[in-house]
């Protein structure tokens, strides 16, 4: 006989504007127990100094996960000048500093060169493995981490606000990888004057933006049997992480055939030039996700939100 599982099966996309202070894993077990959901998972991991964007995944949602860390991401951070650390933010020993500060027409004309496909080392306090291990783990236990730089897209990088000559703040655009510690910790190394970040906000992941989030304090308020206790108006469907990716109206017959992992002919007059990622709906619930080729829908997902 299975075992039943813990919690509320709950589907659909919580987007979390993340605290500062508490890790990535602390705010989605806070969320999980508001829920009471059986199975849930960020993301995009957030640094505990970082605030921001943090999407939750419950159940059937959390199958497109990957579509969301895939997605383009935005960030609003803040530079101090003149020290270098070992984390390259606030939270760690200072290793380099400089009595250089620079002009923002400086940093100006330096950014053209952070921006496009560029190679970028993450930083040694990063939850990168390194033989099973994660690389903040190895770092704080005093070990030589050495990581491998990356390629990484950045489509734009702007200055924003420079309240004073060791500060600077400003927003960034880019994929999936790139670590804005490590811009900041590259910047300071190019100007010649060091830097590390001191407040990092992230805006967007994929399609969720600020106007989705909702604040943990605000959930738990709402959560309460006083307010009503309504805290399904905060939650997105599950296809919401889909947002480029097509959709296609199947009839009931098609949605079982999807259901048992078969592959349906896609019917209509456009039919023979689809091609590519596209996921399936019948009656406005998603069914499947999956590939179409040669005018057939093959599933490599299939949703069960019953």
């Amino acid at each position: 006989m299975a075992r039943r599982k813990k919690g509320s099966p709950v589907h659909g996309w919580l987007i979390l504007d993340k605290p500062l202070g508490a890790t990535s894993t602390q705010a989605l077990g806070a969320v999980k127990r508001i829920y009471d959901a059986q199975k849930a998972g960020h993301a995009g991991t957030l640094d505990p100094l970082a605030t921001g964007i943090l999407p939750i995944a419950f159940g059937e949602a959390t199958k497109t996960v990957s579509f969301a860390v895939d997605g383009e991401k935005a960030y609003r951070f803040t530079v101090r000048w003149g020290e270098e650390t070992n984390t390259d933010d606030a939270e760690g020993e200072v290793i380099a500093a400089s009595e250089l500060r620079p002009t923002r027409a400086e940093i100006t004309a330096l950014l053209p060169e952070f921006m496009g496909e560029i190679s970028q080392t993450p930083p040694a306090f990063s939850a990168i493995k390194i033989d099973g291990n994660r690389a903040y783990d190895l770092a704080r236990e005093g070990e030589v981490v050495e990581l491998e730089p990356r390629v990484v897209v950045i489509d734009d990088l702007r200055i924003v606000d420079m309240p004073d000559e060791a500060t600077t703040v400003f927003e960034a655009e880019c994929g999936k990888g790139t670590y804005v510690r490590a811009i900041a910790r590259d910047l300071g190394r190019a100007l010649g004057c060091r830097g590390h970040v001191i407040a990092l906000r992230r805006t967007r992941v994929g399609p969720f933006s600020e106007d989705d989030a909702v604040g943990l304090d605000e959930l738990r308020e709402a959560a309460l049997p006083e307010n009503g206790g309504d805290i399904g108006q905060f939650l997105l469907p599950v296809e919401a992480a889909l947002d480029d990716v097509p959709e296609i109206a199947v009839s009931q017959q098609d949605a079982a055939n999807l259901a048992m992992g078969r592959s349906v002919l896609i019917r209509g007059r456009d039919a023979p030039i689809l091609s590519g990622p596209m996921f399936a709906t019948c009656k406005g619930r998603i069914v499947a996700l999956g590939e179409v080729e040669k005018g057939a829908l093959h599933p490599t997902r299939v949703f069960n939100l019953a």
